[in-house]
Order: structure tokens, then C-alpha cells, then sequence
């Protein structure tokens, strides 16, 4: 790699990145080039999927981080950890995500598809604005699956089933993402919420409709546009629906300020 593509060179922290959209997203990033900082619940698959990339031809570095989203005291721990190692992070794709658990409820006593969906990236996402500065991107993976949010929920005192649990955790994640963008201006890095495709194969795909999904990496690769092109340059607070090809208008809950203040507020009540 000569100077000139070291300059090029991004860090870019990909959440939830052992299998499904975030693997292949792993891969394509790092066949680029860029340093790519893994994160999973699993030490031995990091490990295994480390030597893999690392032997990907004109690869960057990579680096694995294990953290269990589910945690709020993981969350920190991770942040922490990438600003103890990095004094810049130029992409955090939180991609990580829940569809179902054996134990829906996290020892912290919230539904875990709002704690992993909602709350972790919110956390991740604060703890590093330092790192992401105004040039950095914040890229959120949300769903076409979205529907208004019970508060109760999001604090973990009302149960829901799988289906309405995930749709409201994914709404939940685009309206902080736009609140979070608004508030933040241009003091802060773009943060975009995407739709990367509808049932596509990934794990969680398969185990919650019991099909073998679409191909990957029609997710992996709008991710890997929204890191690194100019066409995402200008989009913080936008949702891009990859059904579409497209900027479209979100869920008409993520264009009303006060709703989206109301869950940044709950979410905040929830970490406090």
C-alpha cells in the first residue's frame, strides 16, 4: 500500500460483525484496504474470522473487539476500549442486531431487541463522538419492519412478541438517528439510518421465517457506500431504503421532533 492509499485508509468499527450483512460488509472493507475494528460476543469465531480476512488479498489491519450488546456495562467497556486504541474513527456501522432470544429479557431487565436494536448503538454512538469528530459517519441499520414505539417497552415494563419488539426497536433506532443529526448539525459526524434490503440471508433471517433470504451482499455493499462515497456526504438525518435504491421519507414518527425527543429522552432515562 503506497502513501497515497494509506491516506485513503479508513478505520470503520462494524458492530455485530461474525456473520450475516456485517460479515460480508467486513470482508468488502477490508479487500479495500481499510482497517476494519470487528466486534462479536464470540472470542473463538472473531479469531477464526480475523485470520480469514487477514489473508484476503491487499487487505488492511484488523482488529477484534468482544463486547455482548445485550450489556450496557459491555457497551462502555467497548467504547472505551476503541478510544483507548484509536484517537480517530472515521465509520461506526451499527449492524448488530436481535429478531429472538430464548430469554427475551436482558439482566439489565429490558426487552433485548430494544437493548442490542436501540439503546447499544445510541450508547456506542455518544461514547464515540469524539473519535468520529465532524468528518467521521454513523451508519444505522434499521428495517422496513418499523412501527410506533411503546415507551413502556423501550424500558423494558411492557413484553411484546418478537415481531412487534423488533419493528419498534428498528423505529426507535431511525428516530434517534435523525433527532441525534438534527441536534448535532455540523458538529458532528453524518449519521444515516438504512434499510439495507428486506429479507436478506442472514442468520437472523433464517432463524425467524425459516428461510434461506436473499443475497448478502445487497446489504453489504449499500454499507460500504454509505462509508465510503460522496453520495452519502450530505444525508445526515436522511433514511435510505435499499428496497427502493433511494433517499425515501421515513416513518412520518421519525419527522416529528418531539416524538423523536421523547425516545432519546426515555433512552436516556433507561442509561441514566
Amino acid at each position: 500500500m503506497d502513501k497515497r492509499d494509506k491516506a485513503m485508509q479508513k478505520t470503520i468499527l462494524i458492530t455485530g460483525s461474525t456473520d450475516g450483512i456485517g460479515l460480508e460488509t467486513a470482508k468488502i472493507l477490508t479487500s479495500l484496504g481499510h482497517h476494519v475494528l470487528l466486534h462479536g460476543r464470540n472470542p473463538k469465531k472473531l479469531e477464526q474470522l480475523q485470520k480469514t480476512l487477514l489473508e484476503l488479498k491487499g487487505g488492511g489491519r484488523i482488529e477484534i473487539y468482544v463486547a455482548d450488546l445485550s450489556l450496557m456495562d459491555n457497551v462502555e467497556e467497548l467504547a472505551k476500549t476503541v478510544a483507548e486504541k484509536h484517537s480517530k474513527l472515521d465509520v461506526l456501522i451499527n449492524n448488530a442486531g436481535v429478531y429472538n432470544a430464548p430469554d427475551p429479557v436482558t439482566q439489565d431487565g429490558l426487552d433485548i431487541r430494544f437493548a442490542v436494536n436501540t439503546i447499544a448503538p445510541y450508547l456506542l454512538t455518544q461514547r464515540l463522538l469524539s473519535l468520529l469528530g465532524t468528518s467521521g459517519r454513523v451508519i444505522n441499520l434499521s428495517s422496513a419492519a418499523q412501527s410506533t414505539v411503546q415507551g413502556e417497552a423501550l424500558t423494558g415494563r411492557v413484553k411484546l412478541s418478537d415481531g412487534a419488539a423488533y419493528a419498534q426497536s428498528k423505529l426507535a433506532l431511525t428516530m434517534w438517528s435523525r433527532s441525534l443529526a438534527v441536534s448535532l448539525e455540523d458538529n458532528g459526524p453524518i449519521i444515516i439510518a438504512i434499510n439495507p434490503g428486506s429479507m436478506l440471508g442472514s442468520k437472523m433471517v433464517k432463524q425467524a421465517f425459516g428461510v434461506a433470504g436473499g443475497d448478502i451482499r445487497i446489504g453489504a455493499e449499500i454499507l460500504t457506500r454509505a462509508a465510503l462515497t460522496d453520495e452519502f456526504k450530505t444525508a445526515s438525518g436522511k433514511y435510505f431504503d435499499n428496497d427502493l435504491g433511494q433517499f425515501v421519507s421515513p416513518h412520518p414518527d421519525v419527522l416529528n421532533t418531539g416524538k423523536c425527543q421523547e425516545i432519546v429522552r426515555v433512552i436516556e432515562t433507561v442509561l441514566a
